[in-house]
């Protein structure tokens, strides 16, 4: 063969490899489509993601099926998503861990940026500081006095590998008090704990929190959220407690990712649908019940979104000395 007839060879595979993709892209999705949850059947994102992709499904036209793979920090299911064929068919309900995995797991595979296509943000929310009810403190300042005065019997539990820890920890380091860390499997085990006196301190997402608050089975000491949330509308915010640095915003997020590679197209058609998922008046009912607050935007806008959390966690991780287990 010459190199006339070897370059038209090429040019007419690289052709047929372009409009094969279009194709693809213009009839997806043509079957149902896995979505990987890296949590726990019947966690407060495990129900997200089968409120928000049920609504999907009725707009894109085929089913979402919800397959979770919990553990190891979410690496698990990650990876799985990771290494999966880039057609739009095996997606990932990604998180905040997203952004630190690779510190806690220093010889994972699998890179936050290079390893997965951002397609669509989903929803964000906050967490709250809490104490049993009978606990000698009712706000931050005297939660940090009496810590203080009492160093090392202070007990402080959290679920290895998440984001109450990082924020128990990074609250310690920065208020420099003596508290004891108590890693558990997860935080439901540690809740479970504090309900029964054994620890003295865990950080909860809002919507775990309500109905033992409303019963006086714990006390909100204060919210990580920038503003008071109207779910809670008497529990202050760290900010207003006098401690900006535990001020975050959404500490806690999820969003729509696929292995990297995906036909731009599919991400657009997804993107799509799922903003548009996120105007409806039953979902965002929802998501007030759930304590979550709407992310639209584009899938730009997301991978900018990821980006500023891979820049400002690792420091946090840092200051607060947690690295792998």
């Amino acid at each position: 063969m010459n190199r006339l007839s070897l370059l038209k060879g090429t040019l007419a595979a690289a052709c047929g490899l372009v409009f094969a993709t279009g194709a693809t892209a213009q009839n997806y999705p043509s079957q149902s489509i896995k979505l990987i949850v890296p949590y726990v059947a019947g966690s407060p994102v495990d129900v997200l993601a089968r409120v928000m992709f049920q609504k999907v499904s009725q707009t894109i036209g085929q089913m979402f099926i919800i397959e979770n793979r919990p553990g190891a920090g979410t690496t698990i299911g990650s990876k799985a998503v990771a290494i999966a064929p880039p057609d739009g068919y095996t997606l990932l309900l990604a998180g905040q861990s997203l952004a630190y995995m690779n510190i806690f797991y220093p010889k994972l595979d699998i890179d936050p940026v290079k390893s997965f296509t951002p397609i669509a943000k989903l929803a964000g929310w906050s967490h709250v500081m809490i104490v049993p009810p009978r606990f000698p403190a009712s706000t931050v300042k005297e939660f940090v006095q009496y810590a203080k005065t009492n160093p090392g019997k202070v007990s402080f539990g959290f679920g290895l590998g998440t984001s109450p820890q990082i924020l128990g920890e990074y609250f310690k380091v920065m208020e420099n008090i003596d508290i004891l860390s108590v890693p558990y499997r997860g935080g439901e085990n540690a809740r479970q704990d504090l309900l029964a006196g054994q620890i003295h301190m865990n950080f909860v997402p809002i919507s775990n929190v309500l109905e033992l608050a409303a019963a006086g089975q714990v006390k909100v000491i204060a919210i990580t959220h920038r503003e008071r949330n109207k779910l809670l509308p008497d529990s202050p915010t760290f900010v207003e407690s006098g401690y900006p640095q535990l001020g975050f915003g959404p500490d806690a997020w999820t969003a729509l990712a696929g292995p990297a590679g995906m036909p731009e197209a599919v991400v657009k058609k997804l993107n799509q649908h799922v903003n548009e998922a996120l105007k409806a008046p039953d979902l965002l009912a929802t998501f007030d019940k759930l304590g979550m607050e709407p992310l639209p935007g584009s899938a730009d806008d997301m991978r900018i979104f990821l980006d500023g959390h891979i820049a400002k966690w690792p420091e946090i991780l840092k200051t607060a000395k947690i690295s792998g287990p």
